[in-house]
This record gives C-alpha cells, structure tokens and sequence, in this order.
C-alpha cells in the first residue's frame, strides 16, 4: 500500500471510528472539538507561504506574465459558466423535490440569537467593494487574515517586478522555489495528524448534534447531497469529458483531498493537498498556483448550489410560491454576492440570510438548517474543492500546456498499468503493471 493509500485508509478509519464515539460517547466526544481545531490551524499556517511562493515560482520563474492575463480570463469565464449550472441545478431540484414543504420540526429547540447574529454581519456585494478589498494593505495581515484573494493580487504584482528587475532578482527566485520544495514537504508532515483532526471534527459533530438529528432532517440532507452529487457526476465530469482529461485518473487523484474536504468540512485543510496533487497530475504550477486560491473566491460551486436549493426551501416552509421571474431574480442576486468572501465565517448562511431579506421572505429557515449546517457543509465543501481542481484541468487543457509526462507518471504511480500512449486524452491505452521495470513506458 502507497503512502497515499495509507493516508486515506487512515482518514476513512477515523471517520468511522468517529461517527461510533459520538454516537455512543457524546459527552466526551464534544470534548474532542480541539483536536479538529489544532489540526486546522497547523493547516492554515501552511496556506498562506505555499500559495505566495507557487504561484510567485509559476509566474516569475517561467517567464508567463504575458499569458496570465489571458489565463485569469479564461479562469473567470469557466467560473461563471460552472456557477450558472450550479445555481440552475439548486432551483431546479429545490422545485422538483421541494424539501420544503411538510418540513415539521420543533422550532422551540433551535436558537433564534444565533440568527440576529448573523443578521448583523454586514457584507459589502458592490464590485467597487470587491475590487478594493482584493487590494492588501500589507502582506502579512492578508497572510494573517488567510485572505487567499489578497495573497494572489500581491504575489501577482510581486512577480511582475521580479520580471523587470530581471537577473538580479535570481537570489529570490532561488529562495522561493527552495520555499515551495519546503513548504510541500511541511505539508506531507502536518498531513499524518489528519486521521486525529478528522476523528475530532466527526465525533465533536456528532456528539453536539446526536444521531437522531439526521433522521429529523432526511429529506433535506438527502435532497442536498443528490443535488452535489448530481452536479459533479454531470456537470464537472461532463466539462472533464468535453475538455477530454481522463476520468478514472482524475479521481484517483481527488480522492484524498476530497475525503480530507468532507471529514473536516474545511477546504482549507485540503488546499495545500490538492495542490500538490493537481501539479503531479500534469497540470502547471503556474495555473494550479493562480486558479486554485481564485477558486474559493469566485468557483465555490457546492455553496452556490446549496444557496439555491435553501433559498427556496426556507420560502417553501414559510408557504410562499416563487415564481420564474422571482426565481431568476434570486438566482442573480447569489451570482453576485457569492463572490469574494470565503473567509467569513458561516459565510453560506450569512449569503442566505441577506438574500432572503432583501427578498423580504422569512429567516426562520435558517435558523433550521443551523442545526445540521455542519453536516449539509461537509457536502458543499468537497464539492467545492472538486471544482476547484477540475478546474485547473480545464484551464490547463485550454491552455494546451498540460502536461502528459506527469500525467503518465502519475497513472503508473496510482495503477496496474505499464504501457501509456497518449497523443490526446481521447486515446489512452493500458497495460498491464511490469513490477520490476516501473519506468517501462512511452509517450506519443
């Protein structure tokens, strides 16, 4: 078994093992909380220089400013395009299902202060507000903030001055790309505590919320997680299809971030993993490095979703009956003030509660998907960090600078294969794995 294997099969444990303490241990199992929460923060100290130094390395050091206008773009492109279906999908089951209606649950048990408290969050959703707050007013307090949006917009202006300095800028091209080789290796420690992090972020959800509480709300988790499920079985892998990157490789590589994703509903945790997965699988530094942070940004395709399908759900407990144009109107109004504010906190419910206020619908179904919140957002997170990564597929693709030989690389590492002739990702052709001659491969 791979040392990834292990990882994974280790992560899965503890989930189980998880979910088993928290159901029978909940009194002890809430005190497990600070083990999630250590494991969190090492990851978080790892986000903000690992981003900074790849995406300064893939920038600067290949000499790629003139096409990185063209990739964010593209980037942005993609992103709207992916938002759309999203948002479409989340009305369109919310509508076909209606997870809403005939919803029955003792509102007395659910505390209405957690919501006055998140109306009060103020956001602003003006593009002059999002523009301006892209802007750092020093690295370290964005680095300190994990605001990822501020880190890329200083590592992109840092690249661009490193280029015109031009030789006398080696020394820190040097120090960065020394930092990248450091700060994945940092990674591959602070990932051995994920097994402890996940058993504490599952038994910690359990124990507070009990077991009982899925079967209260069955027909809305089991709506929510169809409803991801369905868009990446469909409108990701279909974008993978279109773009031809192979599918079966694909999730091989996806599995470990994503699992991470899930049993921490964090997509920090996963990011730096990703990362590094993304780039083995054949895809430039430079775009992993650009389009991966821009992502939780502006690509957070399972929270968009999951905004469309609540919005309507919180009017169908109320009994209100949007129509198309209401519909349309609220589909919009997500498309713009989902963008640029990843790192509030409960950020979802904070979006939904100001779009049913300004909507003038009722907020009490809010302070219902608070009690699973934590549940519905492992769901959305991974979805979220599967987009991200497909992402940087598609761009790469595009861009026709992916890379085969990495791809190639990376089957041979994660299969039973010996043989790959790749001329497009339409035409791949395996063999069987020669065990003692790893490298016995080619490339057309």
């Amino acid at each position: 078994m791979s040392k990834s294997s292990k990882l994974t099969f280790f992560i899965f444990l503890s989930l189980v093992l998880g979910v088993i303490f928290g159901w029978l241990c909940p009194d002890y199992a809430v005190k497990m909380q600070p083990l999630a929460d250590a494991f969190l923060r090492m990851v978080k100290m790892i986000i903000a220089p690992l981003i900074f130094a790849t995406l300064t390395i893939g920038i600067a050091g290949h000499g790629d400013i003139k096409n990185l206008g063209k990739i964010g773009l593209k980037t942005i492109v993609y992103f709207e395009i992916i938002t759309t279906f999203a948002l479409v999908l989340g009305l369109l089951m919310a509508n076909v299902f209606k997870p809403g209606v005939g919803f029955n649950i003792d509102l007395n048990t659910v505390s209405m202060a957690n919501i006055e408290n998140i109306q009060h969050v103020h956001i602003d959703h003006s593009i002059t507000g999002l523009i301006v707050n892209m802007i750092p007013t020093s690295l370290f307090e964005a680095m300190s903030d994990g605001n990822l949006l501020q880190i890329v917009v200083f590592a992109i202006f840092f690249s661009l001055a490193i280029c015109a300095v031009g030789s006398k800028a080696r020394p820190v091209i040097d120090f960065l790309q020394s930092t990248c080789e450091i700060m994945f290796k940092f990674t591959e420690y602070v990932m051995f505590f994920a097994p402890v992090g996940v058993f504490g972020a599952i038994a910690a959800t359990i124990g507070q919320n009990g077991i009982g509480i899925l079967s209260s709300y069955a027909k809305l988790i089991l709506i929510t997680y169809a409803s991801l499920i369905l868009f990446v079985g469909f409108i990701l892998l279909l974008a993978c299809k279109i773009v031809k990157v192979p599918i079966k490789a694909l999730i091989t590589a996806l599995k470990e971030p994503a699992l991470l994703a899930f049993t921490t509903a964090s997509s920090e945790a996963a990011l730096p993993k990703a990362m590094s997965v993304m780039e083995k699988f054949g895809v430039p530094k430079n775009i992993v490095s650009f389009v991966m942070p821009t992502g939780y940004t502006f690509n957070l395709d399972g929270s968009t979703l999951y905004l469309a399908l609540t919005s309507l759900f919180c009017a169908q407990i109320a009994g209100i009956d949007l129509n198309i144009s209401q519909q349309i109107a609220i589909m919009i109004t997500l498309m713009l003030t989902s963008k640029g504010i990843a790192g509030v906190p409960r950020v979802s419910l904070v979006i939904l509660t100001g779009t049913l206020t300004s909507f003038h619908l009722p907020v009490v179904g809010v302070a219902i998907l608070l009690g699973i919140d934590q549940i519905l957002d492992m769901g959305r997170t991974t979805v979220n960090l599967i987009g991200n990564c497909i992402a940087t597929s598609v761009i790469a693709k595009w861009e026709k600078s992916f890379d085969y030989e990495k791809l190639n690389e990376f089957i041979l590492d994660n299969s039973n294969l010996k043989t790959v002739e790749i001329k497009d990702f339409s035409q791949t052709k395996f063999q069987k794995k020669d065990t003692e001659n790893k490298n016995n491969f080619s490339l057309k």
